[in-house]
């Protein structure tokens, strides 16, 4: 076979392998897992337009090794009075204006999944059934069993939660934005090391034992 040809060959079967290689992942890497919820909940809208803090709903991240999945209480917190977008209560409240009659409670339909998960009729005048089941939250950022994290310990020194969590004021669907790979968390605890967090210095261990415990 001639030389120019046999080097092309090479070149094609070693792109085509590289191509292979480079969509696959390791077994744990997540990373872009974006599951359907069972209400479709917007980060964009809480957190973005909002600026809804993210301990607001996931309060145990400054005081445990675990964030939470927020119940439904604390949804409805807010979501007692806030039944739908503010568009639709506008526009009911116009419409009663000009009719000269009482505004009717518009609830949205992801709203009103969250009431029936409930058991709530009028969330303004029903308290929740005491039997409901809980909703069925799909948990997005999984670490294995055997990793020791703990959230607020980052909190406390000052970690951001988009640091580890990225841009999750501009997600309408939450998704895994890092790898968050163990060498990740080391590169990360390295620069944390080296450049320190928001001015002020640490020392983030590297030793195995702190994250495998």
């Amino acid at each position: 076979m001639p030389q120019r040809i046999l080097t092309i060959v090479l070149l094609v079967g070693l792109t085509a392998v590289g191509a292979s290689i480079g969509s696959r992942r390791l077994p744990d890497n997540q990373q872009g897992y974006s599951p359907k919820q069972p209400i479709a909940y917007s980060h964009r809208l809480h957190a973005g337009e909002l600026g809804i803090d993210c301990r607001f709903c996931h309060s145990p991240a400054e005081q445990g090794r675990h964030a939470g999945i927020p119940s439904a209480d604390v949804c409805m917190k807010c979501h007692k009075y806030v039944t739908s977008s503010f568009d639709l209560l506008q526009q009911e409240i116009t419409r009663a204006d000009e009719e000269k009659r009482k505004p009717e409670v518009i609830v949205s339909p992801d709203l009103r999944k969250l009431y029936e998960a409930l058991g709530i009729d009028d969330p303004q005048k029903s308290t929740a059934d005491p039997h409901a089941a809980p909703i069925s939250w799909i948990r997005v950022h999984n670490l294995p069993d055997y990793v020791a994290f703990d959230h607020s310990a980052h909190v406390t020194a000052g970690v951001s939660c988009e640091k580890c969590h990225g841009p999750v004021d501009s997600m309408q669907r939450i998704r895994q934005f890092e790898t968050l790979s163990m060498g990740w968390c080391v590169n990360c605890h390295r620069e944390s090391s080296e450049q320190g967090i928001n001015g002020h210095a640490v020392k983030a261990s590297t030793d195995c034992t702190v994250c495998h415990n």
